[in-house]
């Protein structure tokens, strides 16, 4: 049996991409007014939503547990696996890659955790350049080359209609969500090494939309991309996403996915969020990097 890919749910894959690749996903857990619920599987992006519109309703989230991580794999390694890489979500965001590693620490050179420094199908195109490398037959060292090499191909930017989700959670300094809110401007974010960073401000959504397409042009470089937009409440600009940079990308353009962000990223983003993920297929440079 051939080196198996674990990642978490914040990878927002399509399901038909973790059937292909047989990828197991680990859900991280969202707290809605206090009862816990595992991402996409007990609590959907429309429950955090809801609850997030509703304003006097606590929500959070929490990692997997190291014990969870163990279980898994574990039982990938009963079940034949000549070993287990392990993608997740950015450790600059969450706790997720420390308790991965906690877990591969009792199985000694047998699990390799990778931070994708990223989230949504940042992390979901490394995932999957590491499940094709082992279904080539690559070893443990090998598979976790294809993730890091796509890691280092892989560029994500995303508009939200507010940075106050973020700052509520941490994930942004309040001076930056002050630039935010100041004067109704609309903020575009990236995630140099791993944290989320303001990026570009602009006045309006659909300025927001337009320069989002012109960053992920940038990100492209010259040769071949797969392309992936998510958004939470929002599937118009995802859509619009999509059809422009069909358009901008032409030929150079080999997969789109669409998808909606899950609840444990609509936490800190809130509703409206628009995310545009970029993977050059070669190694072809691009102009612009997370």
């Amino acid at each position: 049996m051939p080196v198996a890919v674990v990642t978490d749910s914040t990878a927002y894959l399509p399901p038909e991409l973790v059937r292909e690749h047989r990828l197991t996903v680990v859900p991280l857990t969202v707290v809605l007014a206090g009862v816990e619920g595992l991402e996409g599987v007990e609590t959907l992006p429309v429950d955090a939503t809801r609850a997030l519109r509703a304003r006097r309703v606590s929500v959070s989230t929490s990692r997997p547990s190291p014990e969870q991580f163990g279980r898994i794999y574990r039982e990938l390694l009963d079940a034949g696996a000549e070993g287990v890489v392990s993608v997740h979500l950015s450790a600059g965001l969450s706790g997720t890659v420390e308790a991965a590693e906690l877990a591969a620490a009792d199985l000694g050179d047998r699990v390799s955790v990778v931070d994708s420094r990223s989230c949504g199908m940042g992390l979901g195109f490394p995932a999957i350049a590491a499940a094709r490398a082992a279904a080539r037959g690559a070893d443990l060292a090998g598979v976790r080359a294809a993730a890091d090499s796509a890691i280092g191909r892989t560029s994500i930017h995303f508009y939200v209609d507010t940075l106050e989700f973020l700052r509520r959670g941490g994930r942004i300094n309040a001076a930056e969500a002050l630039l935010g809110t100041a004067l109704s401007v609309k903020p575009i974010l990236h995630m140099p090494e791993g944290r989320i960073v303001l990026r570009d401000k602009v006045r309006t959504a659909s300025r927001g939309m337009a320069r989002l397409v012109d960053l992920a042009v940038e990100a492209a470089g010259d040769g071949p991309v797969d392309l992936a937009a998510h958004h939470l409440d929002a599937p118009q600009r995802a859509e619009q996403l999509v059809d422009t940079l069909t358009a901008r990308l032409g030929d150079r353009l080999r997969d789109s996915y669409v998808s909606e962000a899950g609840a444990a990223v609509a936490v800190h983003v809130g509703p409206g969020l628009a995310c545009v993920v970029i993977h050059r297929v070669s190694d072809l440079p691009g102009r612009q990097g997370h």
